[in-house]
């Protein structure tokens, strides 16, 4: 398979602020990455909590990371989402509404949204274009937080949608790269597809070695203590799964096995139903009550 280049070039002397915040239920990390020279920053794979038990939401996470840019007089201008997550709800409407900003996330949610509003069986009132986010990134689409220069590049394999954004030195790559001893993102969802995945995770590679990556979940392989982030250079040499050296065909046959082996996320339904929907719920039936499905026999 052909690599395609990466469409920009990386500042590395542009070096932002990065603030995590860890979601234990879900392994889940969120980002406030701050322009180093205005105030204004962006959230990046924002958490809304489910009890699944009893369908109650909370927005624990999301009022942190709410009450850090007001206490540090920020100016919140983008509300990215890396891609469609399985495994986390968005709190993204939410701190949109809190804190104004644009929410963005790839341009192939369209493909995502006609796949799962086959499988939810949603009606004509869901619309499958993307026009529930703000901003659609195509492949080396450039957007600045105040003035940081930022880049959308398009790395599918994970989900069709997956985007990983470069931001001055440091790129938020959603979960097509876990932490070194952690390997690499599944890649049997519906849309997902290990050669591509591989391809993305090469375009990613290429870039400067010393590029910071943030990573959108760790799951503390062995039992080791949380990490969130790490460089070009230690993935090209120590990632498990995808180290230099390792070939496509080699990564195939890997990634393959393994997602045979691996269950589905214990809240892809929720998940599935409300990102698609850039956060929002479905809306309520004419008893005023909001309801999710469980389709059988289907995922």
């Amino acid at each position: 398979m052909d690599y395609r280049p990466v469409p920009f070039s990386v500042d590395l002397t542009q070096v932002p602020e990065v603030v995590p915040f860890f979601d234990e239920p879900t392994n889940t990390f969120s980002y406030v990455v701050k322009d180093p020279s205005s105030s204004a920053c962006a959230v990046v794979d924002s958490v809304m909590e489910i009890d699944y038990a009893s369908g109650r939401l909370t927005l624990e996470g999301a009022d942190r990371i709410i009450d850090y840019i007001r206490q540090h007089n920020l100016n919140l201008e983008w509300i990215i989402e890396t891609h469609v997550h399985a495994d986390h709800l968005s709190a993204a409407p939410y701190i949109q509404e809190q804190l104004g900003g644009r929410i963005g996330i790839g341009a192939d949610i369209i493909t995502v949204q006609q796949t799962f509003g086959k499988i939810f069986n949603e009606g004509t009132e869901f619309a499958r274009d993307g026009s529930q986010f703000d901003t659609l990134f195509a492949d080396g689409d450039q957007y600045q937080i105040g003035n940081l220069i930022c880049h959308a590049l398009h790395t599918p394999g994970h989900t069709p949608a997956c985007m990983s954004h470069v931001m001055g030195d440091a790129c938020f790559v959603g979960d097509t790269l876990f932490m070194p001893d952690g390997g690499t993102a599944r890649a049997d969802f519906p849309g997902g597809d290990a050669r591509v995945l591989y391809s993305s995770i090469r375009r990613l590679l290429s870039l400067p070695a010393a590029l910071r990556l943030f990573m959108c979940h760790d799951y503390m392989p062995g039992g080791r203590a949380v990490e969130f982030e790490t460089t070009v250079a230690i993935q090209k040499a120590a990632n498990i799964h995808v180290h230099d050296g390792i070939s496509e065909d080699q990564f195939v046959q890997m990634r393959e096995a393994r997602d045979a082996t691996l269950g589905m996320p214990r809240l892809i339904l929720p998940s599935l139903q409300i990102n698609m929907r850039a956060g929002h719920l479905p809306p309520s039936e004419n008893n005023g009550t909001v309801y999710l499905k469980v389709p059988l026999n289907l995922l």
